[in-house]
């Protein structure tokens, strides 16, 4: 029998509760017909020229990306804009879209909980629970305390090694000593506050602004920087694994096109 968008849809939903997501987020199916039999479901952090083509050669019913196509409210459907040249490409390759984003970030077995994860910590919870009176479970951003104390250059290493990332930067002094550590997978300054408040030494993030960042350096709470894709991609891939589970007869990937596209420069001579 025939897997649809709609089973492969209902296993996301029970991955993410969309309940989860911020009032600004968009989520859910987004684009496709849940009645439609789908044997190829490919995951990404970001829909992109480079992951359509992919999808299209690929022959893929289905793109399970992170950040949401469309993201904002359209008034029209035309190829003026990006989002809707996108849009277009997909409906015309009957390729469908689903995002979880906010909810995924939040989830229980989301994106912040297998940094929490990833990096041993104790006991850890939200930075911001959704409902503290019904589950301390559910919530955005992660907090707790790593087994043994540690320095913000040190913290810096073993979240590069656990997300792959390229670049890290970071805000504080690199002898800092660090225990208790706060994590807000991808543009995460918004819960700077919140880590503060809890008595944070640090925070993970993908990025923050400027201004996220002198505030962070004057609290004394080190920022680790990871860069937004680093951050969240990871959690791209684990998730096949986890449709995989429930799908074992659909041909489920993360986009092997997909990459950040924020370069550097090499050091200056001289």
């Amino acid at each position: 029998m025939s897997t649809t968008i709609e089973q492969v849809a209902q296993t996301l939903a029970r991955l993410a509760p969309l309940g989860l997501a911020e009032d600004w987020d968009n989520v859910g199916l987004l684009v496709g017909d849940r009645r439609q039999p789908v044997a190829r479901v490919m995951t990404c952090l970001t829909i992109t020229p480079a992951v359509i083509a992919e999808a299209i050669e690929q022959e893929v019913g289905l793109i399970v990306t992170h950040h949401p196509l469309p993201f904002k409210p359209l008034r029209r459907l035309t190829g003026d804009s990006l989002a809707g040249e996108l849009l277009l490409q997909l409906a015309a390759a009957g390729v469908a879209v689903y995002s979880a984003h906010t909810a995924y970030d939040s989830a229980i077995a989301g994106i912040n909980q297998q940094w929490a994860n990833g990096l041993g910590l104790r006991q850890p919870r939200p930075l911001e629970p959704c409902d503290p009176e019904e589950d301390l479970a559910l919530g955005a951003g992660r907090l707790g305390r790593l087994p043994e104390p540690s320095t913000l250059v040190l913290l810096g290493q073993q979240a590069a090694d656990f997300s792959r990332a390229a670049h890290v930067r970071y805000v504080g002094d690199p002898d800092q000593a660090i225990q208790k550590v706060a994590i807000a997978c991808g543009s995460g300054g918004g819960l700077l506050a919140s880590a503060i408040g809890q008595g944070c030494d640090a925070m993970i993030t993908g990025e923050a602004t400027f201004h996220t960042c002198l505030e962070a350096e004057s609290r004394g709470l080190g920022l680790v920087l990871l860069g937004h894709y680093a951050s969240e991609r990871f959690a791209m891939e684990s998730l096949v694994d986890d449709l995989l589970a429930e799908h074992p007869a659909v041909q489920i990937w993360a986009s092997r096109q997909e990459a950040d596209p924020i370069r550097s420069l090499p050091p200056a001579a001289g």
